[in-house]
């Protein structure tokens, strides 16, 4: 699948929590971790599963620091 997204991480699918509407699925990228929040349907759909090697891409208008 091509996208016109610059900001790209690739990474393989450690952990996929199932709720009834919505899922959580966890990507590990280098030594840290991305997570994405999706309808289950989303998730069954694109059939993603555990050990998968995805990319997360990011198209936002807005990202908020916070100074810890």
């Amino acid at each position: 699948m091509k996208a016109g997204v610059r900001n790209q991480f690739g990474g393989e699918i450690v952990d996929i929590k199932l709720g009834s509407v919505m899922a959580q699925v966890t990507v590990r990228h280098g030594d840290g971790h991305i997570v994405s929040v999706m309808t289950r349907d989303s998730v069954e759909e694109a059939g993603l599963k555990i050990g998968d090697n995805v990319k997360a891409l990011f198209k936002a208008i807005h990202v908020v620091l916070v100074k810890e």
